[in-house]
């Protein structure tokens, strides 16, 4: 794969083809979701943020979404760009997903895939992705 050479953008970008719905939520539940999302193109960005944190990634055009419960619970987090909503439960303190803006200006959706119900990582196939050079 492409992967680390690849520009995030690309990810960002790209329409699902095939998309199942899937239910998300932080670690104590207060922040739910719904999503419509093709994991075939999950990703392990080394920047600074996702490296401490973990996070395997999928990104959604905003109207694949929807929140359940929980925007009173959502703290915003924001750093370098400011372009991504780092939000996460401030209750549990886990980021399930984030809200943002592809390149082309239109919203989007970061998703935690760790945070779907359901889903065993080990069973996605994963990019990695250079982050750091973003």
């Amino acid at each position: 794969p492409k992967g680390l050479d690849e520009p995030r953008g690309a990810w960002f970008q790209n329409r699902m083809a095939n998309e199942q719905t899937y239910k998300g939520s932080c670690h104590c539940g207060k922040v739910s979701y719904e999503v419509k999302a093709d994991l075939a193109q999950v990703i392990s960005c080394n920047c600074s943020i996702c490296s401490k944190k973990g996070y395997l990634l999928s990104f959604v055009p905003a109207e694949q979404f929807r929140l359940l419960s929980g925007e009173e619970k959502l703290t915003d987090y924001q750093f370098n760009t400011m372009n991504i909503h780092h939000l996460f439960c401030s209750s549990c303190g886990v980021q399930s997903f984030g809200r943002g803006k592809g390149r082309d200006g239109k919203a989007m959706i970061s998703l935690n895939v760790r945070c779907l119900e359901g889903v065993e990582p080990g069973d996605l196939k994963i990019t990695p992705v250079d982050g750091r050079k973003l």
